[in-house]
């Protein structure tokens, strides 16, 4: 790489011009900031050798130019502005580089796979309700992180937590035996998980009505909520399920069978796949025994009422509820046991959940209780927190009935797609199944990309018509960007096998230099944990390589050595965009 043999070079010449070794990360290479790109390709910032070289910024970088340039065969030339010294690279370089890789269609991923496995686990909904925008969130940046870590070399499994027991899921449960009448999916015409979650949202309005006509006899909200018949109901039910009562575990099995079928075709049309699925049903008990085991240990306590807890105050923390006092268990019961089958599983180098920021807590407080038990792989835990996703009018609650359904959501951004995409024109030349097969892509690509460019760790809102916009930072941009040059390499008519050299247009050189960098963005972002960085780098690729296209003739060149660097060119950026996409979970067409 380019960067490395640059800062070789600046530290051979610090330690012939002041005598003296520093560290690599003192001599950090970036690319040069638009700004200063007519001087270089690559700036190095010399503040931190001020000390050494006794100098000015400007004369230090001045003399560190001028003794790389002396070094190094691959620099043409350098240019001071302030403490920033750039160089600019000899255009042989790129030449050599964009031979290399003419015809590459995997350039930016690696195929060995080394290492202990990477554990990630996304998606983790609740039987209880279909998968929602926040889901949405959760699957897509799971997704893309286990195919980012993929592709930069590591071992990943893709694992999903089914959160299918529990007093929320009896809730639905209850709601559906009192007041259900014996509806299937079937004889209502819904999806199975839709089915279950409008009872979800049935118990919560009885409820409410519950509880208002007991706090209308003069109880306060905690009170009424003790004698609500509902929940006392949702609790016993709860205690069969543990107790393992035959009617209900039949009715668990039959509702939870509707939603598992529900959410595989939310999934399949989303995208995303999973290579183990987990249960909270088989984990919990084994969460018990670890929690037996931290009694023993006497690292936990039980209280007067039955309760286990575990007093993390000296940690910073408080007292930490691990079972409750009839013996049921918490989440935190079952997350124990959840990691523990999987470190016993996989033996894995890290294990990462991929779950919302009001979960800080619950994960800092699993990571300790694990250490504090003596698991060894505790400290592989990662935490990779996101931020909420919300809409323009706000935020959803599930149990009023307020979220924006995945399904929905796909349907809306497709129908979006296609009313866009039909009034821009573009699909003139499609039959029917083509057109469809766009909007679909289309739609699903600005949905992805919209959700995927934000950094995790913000808080977003989602606007569906912003993100569908085929102009400016949208998926559709860099969907249209793609089809463009495919549809340019398809009238070339020609196989593209540029040796060079030609000298570099500056349009040439900025594209092919970001170009280069797609591996570099691929490692940065696995190493964040972050598809936001491949998202908005693709971005600035379908940027750069519009410019180019309309500064620089290509079809029409009739130099033939230019023209087959541009094919080239162009080929190379169609094959970033494909891949870098795909590890979005985005496909590209091929015409648009």
């Amino acid at each position: 790489m380019i960067e490395q043999i640059l800062t070789k070079h600046a530290l051979e010449a610090v330690s012939r011009l002041f005598g003296t070794q520093v560290e690599p990360a003192l001599l950090a290479v970036q690319r040069t900031i638009p700004a200063f790109r007519n001087q270089g390709d690559f700036s190095l910032v010399v503040f931190p050798l001020l000390k050494i070289s006794r100098k000015s910024p400007e004369e230090t970088a001045a003399m560190l130019g001028q003794a790389i340039l002396e070094s190094m065969e691959e620099a043409e030339s350098f240019g001071v502005v302030k403490g920033y010294l750039n160089i600019r690279v000899k255009s042989f370089y790129w030449n050599q580089f964009l031979a290399q890789q003419s015809g590459n269609g995997t350039f930016g991923l690696k195929h060995e796979k080394e290492g202990r496995p990477v554990v990630v686990e996304y998606s983790s909904p609740n039987t209880n309700k279909p998968l929602h925008l926040g889901h949405v969130r959760n699957n897509l940046l799971g997704y893309s992180v286990s195919q980012l870590l993929s592709a930069s070399g590591r071992n990943v499994i893709k694992v999903n937590l089914v959160n299918d027991r529990g007093i929320h899921i009896c809730k639905s449960m209850l709601a559906w035996k009192l007041f259900g009448q014996g509806e299937t999916p079937e004889s209502s015409a819904k999806k199975g998980d839709k089915l279950v979650g409008d009872y979800y949202v049935l118990f919560d309005r009885k409820f409410k009505e519950e509880l208002a006509g007991l706090m209308a006899q003069g109880m306060n909200e905690e009170q009424a909520t003790v004698e609500s018949v509902l929940m006392k109901q949702a609790r016993e039910m709860l205690l069969k399920w543990e107790a393992r009562d035959e009617e209900t575990l039949e009715l668990w099995n039959k509702m939870n069978a509707w939603v598992y079928k529900g959410f595989d075709a939310t999934y399949k049309r989303l995208g995303v796949d999973f290579d183990r699925i987990f249960y909270e049903s088989q984990t919990y008990l084994l969460g018990k025994k670890i929690v037996e085991e931290g009694l023993q240990k006497g690292i936990l306590f039980r209280k007067d009422d039955g309760s286990v807890w575990i007093d993390l105050t000296e940690n910073g923390f408080d007292e930490k509820l691990l079972l409750r006092s009839d013996g049921t268990s918490v989440y935190m019961t079952q997350d124990l046991g959840t990691a523990q089958l999987r470190a016993d599983d996989f033996n894995p180098g890290q294990l990462i959940y991929v779950v919302g920021n009001e979960q800080n807590y619950h994960f800092d407080v699993l990571k300790l209780v694990l250490q504090k038990l003596g698991r060894p792989w505790a400290d592989s835990i990662y935490h990779l927190s996101y931020g909420m996703v919300e809409l323009p009018e706000g935020k959803m609650k599930s149990r009023e009935g307020t979220v924006v359904d995945a399904d929905d959501l796909m349907d809306e951004m497709i129908s979006t797609a296609r009313a866009m995409t039909e009034e821009l024109g573009k699909i003139e030349d499609f039959n029917s199944t083509e057109a469809e097969a766009l909007y679909s892509m289309v739609g699903l690509g600005a949905l992805k990309y919209f959700i995927l460019k934000v950094d995790p760790k913000k808080n977003m809102t989602f606007n569906p018509r912003e993100s569908i916009d085929f102009n400016g930072n949208t998926g559709p941009f860099i969907q249209y960007t793609h089809a463009r040059i495919r549809s340019i390499l398809r009238k070339a008519g020609e196989e593209i096998q540029f040796k060079g050299p030609v000298s570099l247009h500056p349009k040439e050189a900025g594209l092919l230099i970001l170009l280069y960098q797609f591996p570099q963005v691929l490692s940065q972002a696995a190493g964040e944990l972050s598809p936001s960085v491949v998202a908005n780098y693709l971005f600035e690729v379908a940027r750069e390589y519009n410019q180019f296209y309309h500064e620089l003739t290509i079809l029409k060149e009739e130099d033939p050595d230019t023209r087959t660097l541009r094919l080239a060119l162009s080929q190379l950026s169609a094959t970033v965009i494909r891949n870098g996409m795909s590890l979005l979970g985005i496909d590209v067409p091929e015409k648009m």
